[in-house]
């Protein structure tokens, strides 16, 4: 799979890490921070979230499924399923 840099779409200033060509609106960590930093009411949710910032740091799909849950509410079984298989690749990694 080809990554490459593209400027964030917010600040203009920061870059991020795309993974896909078709992300036309990128966002880097620091614009995304405020709507990560949002309570989570819901015990079972509030553990799913509860992974290392560096994770959130370097990896976008996680930041946009956090921005989902805190916007809609809720998500999909597919969506946690997806998130649950990112966070463990991620350890992988670091370990």
């Amino acid at each position: 799979m080809t990554q490459y840099k593209q400027i964030c779409f917010r600040c203009k200033k920061n870059y991020v890490l795309v993974n896909r060509s078709n992300e036309k609106f990128v966002s880097c960590y620091d614009c995304q921070k405020e709507e990560l930093n949002k309570p989570i009411k819901d015990v079972e949710m509030k553990k799913l979230f509860d992974i290392p910032e560096e994770f959130y740091k370097t990896n976008a799909f996680l930041r946009n499924i956090k921005v989902a849950y805190l916007r809609f509410g809720k998500l999909s079984e597919k969506q946690v399923d997806a998130f649950k298989r990112t966070v463990e690749k991620m350890k992988e990694v670091v370990e």
